[in-house]
């Protein structure tokens, strides 16, 4: 537990006493993303006062995420795990994807950043890569960080082939930071979101730890390689997201960016298959699920019928062009995220208990 404890501190401390340092230097060298301009279509007249508002704000949560983790296992001299370095491999691939598309919106002002096409082959091939390693580095229990069965609460007996293991792998991956990358639309709503996903992912960790199949005294435990390790990188990624929250906010100080959110999705993701509960993934990143649903609904409604099912995709700028202030709208989504994630974390231990 003090893993988790100077973890999660140093991360939050690291986020909230980096950002104002982040801002200063991105507003001296003018580095502002670009604001989408308010059509008929798109009318965003709230949004064009915060042109000027510094990006690539993941930089700070990527920051104390990296230094609260590691610095949490020098403290007590401990090697990071297999699996928290293959987490944290797949947040910074993400995050690296993320820094070219914020550098193009920075740099070159094109509000559309990396071409989707290309964002899309730069997660891929960090997806699989991050896919083909977690098979690998088997502990003296054979287990390997990931597992090629489709897992619940723990493996199921349905076992993939590796090629079909690493379409899943990539599928959850990409789908997961793409569902993140959409919620941020709005000041502190991926960043609050994300915090209690995070702790969702602690609390299950800090569980399996206790209850993991190495002690040999469960009749149903849980075979997760590094659960406790996991559960310092899930600890960490809260505090930077809880840190950064703090000038992200409305009004935001700074956007997180692709930067952050490419990041924080991979590193939802990661929790989710090193962790084995895949299938929770849809509790635990419920209100990413619903964004990117309202999207996918959106565009399949319009090709099929011409109509839209929402004044405006994703969700979150419907209840926009409705009148709906934004401060009111991040505080009911997270509202629906908090019970999302109280409902996994509450089948999750219902499935222990009823053993």
């Amino acid at each position: 537990m003090r893993l988790i404890f100077i973890g999660s501190v140093t991360a939050f401390f690291i986020a909230i006493l980096g950002t104002p340092l982040l801002i200063k230097f991105l507003r001296q060298h003018g580095y502002a993303q670009a604001i989408r301009v308010s059509t008929a279509d798109e009318p965003y007249p709230e949004h064009q006062g915060k042109k000027g508002t510094p990006s690539m704000g993941g930089l700070a949560i990527l920051g104390g995420l990296i230094i609260g983790y590691l610095l949490a296992h020098l403290l007590i001299w401990r090697l990071p795990s297999v699996s928290g370095l293959l987490a944290l491999f797949l947040t910074c691939g993400l995050g690296v994807v993320g820094i070219a598309d914020d550098y193009l919106k920075i740099f070159k002002q094109r509000s559309t950043g990396v071409r989707a096409r290309t964002k899309l082959i730069g997660q891929a091939a960090v997806a699989l890569s991050f896919g083909v390693l977690s098979i690998q580095f088997a502990d003296q229990y054979g287990r390997t960080p990931a597992s090629q069965a489709i897992s619940l609460f723990r493996d199921t007996g349905i076992v993939l082939p590796t090629a079909v293991f690493l379409i899943w792998v990539w599928f959850l991956i990409t789908g997961t930071t793409n569902a993140v990358n959409l919620t941020d639309g709005l000041d502190g709503l991926a960043a609050g979101a994300s915090v209690m996903t995070f702790g969702a992912y602690t609390i299950t960790c800090v569980w399996q730890q206790g209850q993991n199949c190495e002690f040999g005294q469960f009749a149903r435990c849980y075979d997760v390689r590094d659960p406790l390790d996991l559960a310092v990188f899930a600890a960490a990624a809260a505090g930077a997201c809880f840190g950064f929250l703090w000038w992200n906010t409305s009004p935001a100080k700074i956007f997180m960016g692709d930067t952050g959110s490419l990041s924080l999705g991979g590193a939802i993701a990661a929790l989710a298959i090193l962790s084995r509960t895949e299938l929770l993934l849809p509790l635990f990143a419920g209100l990413f699920v619903i964004v990117a649903l309202s999207v996918i609904g959106q565009v399949g409604s319009f090709k099929l019928t011409g109509k839209r099912m929402f004044r405006m995709a994703p969700l979150h700028h419907h209840f926009e062009m409705l009148g709906w202030p934004e401060v009111q709208i991040v505080v009911r989504f997270w509202i629906i995220q908090g019970l999302f994630v109280a409902a996994g974390v509450g089948l999750f231990y219902a499935e222990w208990v009823r053993q």
